[in-house]
């Protein structure tokens, strides 16, 4: 019998379906490229430092 599909599966999914259906940009210049990939890098930095923060908090409480 195949797995019940959980909810937050089903979210990133029906997420990922209405994104699909919105219209890319027409003008799509090196700033737009360039402040895509500064987010990226500020967001793949923040998720590490919440992992780094979590991990010390939780062997704290051990």
């Amino acid at each position: 019998m195949a797995p019940k599909l959980q909810f937050p599966h089903g979210a990133a999914i029906t997420g990922l379906l209405v994104l699909s259906l919105v219209p890319p940009a027409e003008a799509y210049d090196a700033g737009d490229a360039l402040a895509l990939l500064v987010c990226s890098i500020l967001i793949g930095v923040g998720f590490c430092a919440f992992l780094g923060w979590y991990a010390r908090r939780r062997n704290a409480q051990l």
